[in-house]
């Protein structure tokens, strides 16, 4: 039998509610009628999200698993579809061996245009996923399938309060962020077509630190080819064999990080380098070989070249290509970039405007201000591709942690609904 409920015990418990729903309403009274059901729907929409999270998680999707990458879609297809939206799904040709891209739409007449972008596929395979307290471990689960869970968990509410209603917004989840198809501008320009007839980009890749991303820097592959004389070691330097080829490609090298590495926002990474009597690379993968007493007639190096802006890009190949040209004595080089460039979100006046909307909408909610994340803290994104059409913003997502390439990703599920509700309101002021 129950112990009796003592009077003062009620009391007190009435009493911590009533503090408690007074913070609440303290916290929202910024929010008008409608954006109160939202962020109330938001927040009855947790389960569903963590249940939708989990099976995406379990579905595995890098970006080689084309099945994998279109059953992520359907779900997500199915999930917009009722809620409104029309699905249609965006092959590539099967040369690309990419899965293509799903977009869902609505069509009104109210508000701004919005273009809300997140994608499917994963980088590694099978980490299933696993709960422990709030954290949800998983392949993909910060990266981005916990951002798409955002997203939808957002639309969800806006829906549950007629807000939705006669609205411009378009949703593309891309089946190949993590590794592009080529053509790039193949594999890109539905997104572009998207960008053209929109006014604002959202993209849902994972938050940071309870910032949003204004920018975000772009990257291009490079791979320098060296060449020199060969012969006996004890010739090097002399005027028949010159420096050698490894010389000539650590000069460069180094003659990059003196003269371009202590640029903002930009860095130059030699990834991988192979050098002697022979050598070979394929795309990151290589092979060498040589004795001490040969002079090495041959080097090679892939890297990455990251920057914040296109002009920022342009000043840094000539640098690179100028210091190439600076050849040993007997040695010869060649700097090619790759075709297949992602180009940054550059920071704009527009951005920050909608970043001013999206800090005015956390505080109202009562979850605190929103900063921008320095963009030398993100890599490239999709956004970038459209960045120049339009004003936009990222880092909208779950947060989390872990390396998102890596084992041990996990997102954090109690940051669901406050991402969720942030973003639900954002879309709802833009539309209005």
């Amino acid at each position: 039998m129950e112990a009796p409920v003592s009077t003062n015990f009620i009391r007190r418990t009435i009493a911590i509610l009533l503090l408690s729903l007074g913070a609440t309403a303290a916290a929202h009274a910024g929010l008008d009628r409608t954006e109160r059901a939202i962020a109330r729907h938001t927040a009855a929409g947790q389960a569903d999200a963590e249940a939708l999270l989990q099976r995406v998680v379990d579905i595995e999707s890098p970006t080689e698993n084309l099945a994998g990458v279109r059953a992520v879609g359907d779900a997500f297809a199915a999930e917009l579809r009722a809620i409104g939206f029309r699905t249609h799904w965006v092959e590539m040709p099967p040369e690309m061996k990419r899965a293509g891209h799903l977009v869902a739409e609505i069509d009104g007449r109210k508000g701004k245009r919005l273009l809300l972008l997140g994608h499917l596929d994963t980088v590694l395979r099978g980490e299933p996923f696993r709960r422990d307290g709030t954290r949800a471990y998983g392949t993909g689960a910060t990266d981005m399938k916990g951002g798409n869970v955002v997203m939808l968990q957002a639309l969800k509410a806006l829906h549950a309060a007629g807000a939705l209603k006669d609205r411009r917004i378009v949703v593309m989840l891309t089946g190949d962020e993590e590794d592009a198809g080529m053509p790039l501008a193949m594999a890109r320009e539905p997104m572009l077509d998207l960008a053209r007839r929109s006014d604002i980009a959202l993209s849902f890749e994972a938050a940071i630190d309870g910032t949003a991303t204004i920018g975000r820097r772009g990257i291009n592959g490079w791979t320098l080819e060296v060449t020199g004389e060969t012969g006996h070691s004890s010739g090097i330097f002399g005027p028949e064999r010159g420096s050698g080829a490894v010389y000539e490609a650590a000069r460069i090298l180094a003659a990059f990080q003196a003269e371009l590495g202590s640029e903002r926002y930009l860095t130059l990474n030699p990834s991988v380098i192979v050098g002697g009597t022979k050598a070979e690379l394929d795309d990151y993968r290589g092979t060498a070989e040589g004795k001490t007493n040969v002079i090495a007639p041959v080097a090679i190096a892939r890297g990455d070249l990251r920057y914040i802006s296109l002009e920022q890009e342009r000043s840094a190949v000539e640098r690179m290509q100028a210091i190439v040209a600076r050849h040993l004595p007997r040695t010869g080089a060649t700097l090619r970039f790759d075709d297949g460039a992602y180009p940054p979100m550059t920071p704009t006046p527009g951005n920050e405007a909608l970043l001013s909307v999206l800090d005015g909408a956390s505080r109202d909610l009562g979850l605190g201000p929103v900063a921008a994340l320095d963009p030398g803290e993100r890599g490239a994104g999709d956004i970038g591709f459209i960045s120049h059409l339009l004003p936009g913003l990222d880092g909208l997502g779950s947060g989390g942690g872990g390396n998102s390439h890596a084992p041990g990703e996990f997102t954090g599920l109690d940051t669901l609904t406050p991402m969720a509700q942030r973003s639900a309101v954002l879309i709802y002021r833009l539309t209005r």
